[in-house]
């Protein structure tokens, strides 16, 4: 049992309250996953330009020379905002390969929990309101964002198994259920050059859905080609750059609700994770259907709709 919400918003005016709103929804699913927490923002882009956000746990010691080893591989463009365990590496777009071969021999370990142009992931152990509070979620302003509260029953409480999981640029998803062909996708997906941080069912979920897209695949389509090759339960939240989808599986076991209004879409595992959203006692508010593609962009090509798998 574990607890999940997503936020995208319509509204601009809504951006600069995108962390407050995800944090309250994402603390009140505690219950749901006391173990660890995780959530991926969507903020403003700087043109040309990544971010890499990494995580030690040794914080001191790791990030006391991250930003002159930051500068050594990526020049003395490179930026680094520290937040708790995290620190965030803004780097030219051409210069993330030397950075990761720069983050593999650093003196003290450094974990990259995520890469994109707008995508920052920042995940811990321990209770919601405390993972939101050590990275100062609720001060975050962004166009999306998705969240998980992990109750771990098939592995070890750790940073690395808690979600979202990110095997894509700008690409992450969160999930709550079983997948019991996770080992030989795995496999697959290793043959294609992606690689993998834990034994962690849902990560094999994320590359899944990375593979499909980088074969020119939408979110949609990437979507709804889980739906033949994953067997399992699942019910997945999924991020891009510029896009926000939803799938469960064909017996839909877990449980989730929708609710959308003319400035936003969210998500929950239950409503009370909604309940606080603005304008929500007149969304439209509905149960995903089983085995169907529910997709948001924002950059128009898709409209806001449900796609039949």
């Amino acid at each position: 049992m574990c607890g999940i919400v997503g936020l995208f918003l319509k509204d601009r005016k809504l951006e600069g309250e995108l962390g407050a709103l995800t944090a309250e929804m994402l603390v009140t699913m505690t219950d749901r996953g006391p173990d660890s927490a995780g959530i991926a923002v969507y903020g403003a882009a700087i043109p040309g330009f990544v971010k890499v956000t990494v995580q030690s746990d040794m914080p001191a010691r790791a990030f006391a020379a991250l930003d002159a080893l930051a500068r050594t591989a990526a020049g003395d463009a490179a930026t680094v905002t520290i937040k708790d365990s995290h620190a965030v590496i803004t780097i030219a777009a051409d210069r993330i390969e030397p950075l990761r071969v720069a983050l593999t021999g650093a003196p003290e370990p450094l974990r990259i929990m995520s890469v994109g142009e707008t995508m920052e992931i920042y995940k811990e152990t321990g209770l919601p309101k405390d993972v939101v509070s050590r990275f100062g979620i609720g001060t975050m302003a962004g166009t999306h964002a998705i969240g998980h509260t992990r109750m771990a029953t098939e592995s070890a409480v750790t940073t690395l198994g808690a979600h979202p999981f990110s095997t894509g640029a700008d690409q992450c998803l969160v999930h709550n259920g079983s997948l019991s062909n996770h080992n030989n996708l795995r496999r697959e997906l290793r043959r294609l050059g992606i690689a993998f941080e834990t034994e962690n069912d849902s990560e094999v979920a994320a590359a899944h859905l990375t593979a499909r897209m980088r074969d020119g695949r939408n979110l949609g389509e990437a979507l709804t080609d889980a739906l033949g090759n994953l067997d399992g339960f699942f019910t997945f939240v999924v991020g891009t750059r510029t896009g926000f989808g939803v799938l469960r599986d064909p017996i839909a076991c877990k449980p989730a609700v929708m609710a959308e209004t003319s400035r936003y879409v969210a998500f929950g595992s239950e409503y009370r994770a909604l309940s606080g959203l603005p304008g929500i006692e007149t969304a439209r508010i509905w149960e995903p259907e089983p085995a169907a593609v529910y997709f948001w962009d924002r950059d128009g090509s898709t409209g806001d709709k449900m796609l039949a798998a």
